[in-house]
């Protein structure tokens, strides 16, 4: 099989059958499957769904017990995808389909792992745009990605390195950051984008904040090294001063006890305080990651039910 299309679904039960019928015409000179996973939606997506792969000998359909996040659904949708390459897709038509082939083609005459798409003028809201920039610039520095790379949703994977990407067990995937951990060869086309056909973005502000800590601590080690010379800067300073008010000590006038102590508080507690933050956040992140947590529980998988 040449392709698998993965589509995360949440609360698109107006959008993925169109979606569904719309790649099934644009696609029909390849051969390819559709893999659904839908994620804890609370409309009739899921009967929509089930439906569909009904319909359909070449759409696959997950459902998963409660809400996971979209990296989650698209992990699960990469474990069952079969396809010499992967493709991710939006449930709500601001891909359009068609552009898929742009993926393929790409991919194939570049020889490359990965392609991410570029558009060039993006329909998503302000706030959505800005967050974008944010990971952006965010996995520049962590992840070392280059800065004119930009991470969109949808992408193309090989199988190759899909089957090293769902490797990782643990309960915070990150896809850009795994794909950075397998591979630097990376090609990028740009494609159309449009308007959201139904509905609101599910893209808040509590999303963000998950997926930078996510970045910043799942995926990088900068904070640890980010607070080492932080401290050895914030040690020598205390120590000098100590050094300081030593000297003064002895040839007068004396320095007042309360300098000393609220210097060495400040300076020691003030490490102590950071140090421990991180270190806080790698180890409740590794607690997480060795509890058995799972990226996401299986409902029900069309595929068992053939």
């Amino acid at each position: 099989m040449k392709l698998s299309v993965i589509i995360p679904v949440y609360n698109s039960e107006k959008t993925i059958r169109p979606l569904i019928e719309k790649l099934q015409a644009t696609l029909s000179e390849i051969s390819f499957e559709i893999v659904m996973v839908n994620d804890g939606s609370r409309d009739r997506s899921e009967q929509v769904c089930r439906e569909l792969s009904d319909a359909y000998a070449n759409v696959r359909f997950i459902s998963l017990r409660r809400n996971y996040g979209e990296f989650n659904a698209v992990m699960c949708g990469l474990n069952w995808a079969y396809g010499n390459y992967c493709v991710m897709i939006d449930d709500d038509f601001q891909n359009p389909p068609e552009e898929i082939l742009k993926l393929v083609e790409t991919a194939e005459t570049g020889d490359y792992d990965v392609v991410y798409t570029y558009y060039a003028k993006k329909q998503h809201s302000v706030g959505r745009n800005m967050g974008s920039r944010f990971v952006n610039w965010l996995t520049s520095y962590l992840l070392n990605k280059p800065k004119d790379l930009y991470l969109s949703s949808f992408k193309l994977i090989r199988q190759e390195v899909v089957q090293e990407i769902i490797k990782y067990h643990g309960p915070y995937p990150y896809i850009d950051g795994l794909i950075f951990r397998m591979t630097r060869n990376i090609g990028t086309v740009q494609v159309a984008h449009e308007k959201r056909e139904e509905g609101a973005s599910n893209y808040t502000l509590h999303k963000l904040l998950s997926l930078f800590l996510n970045i910043l601590f799942c995926y990088s080690s900068l904070p640890i090294r980010f607070f080492v010379p932080i401290g050895v800067g914030l040690f020598s300073l205390g120590f000098f001063l100590l050094i300081f008010l030593t000297i003064q000590w002895l040839i007068g006038p004396d320095p007042k006890g309360w300098q000393v102590v609220t210097a060495t508080i400040l300076f020691i507690g003030g490490i102590q305080c950071m140090l421990l933050s991180v270190l806080g956040e790698y180890i409740g992140k590794s607690f997480m990651a060795q509890s058995g947590q799972p990226q996401y529980v299986i409902k029900y998988n069309s595929s068992e039910h053939v």
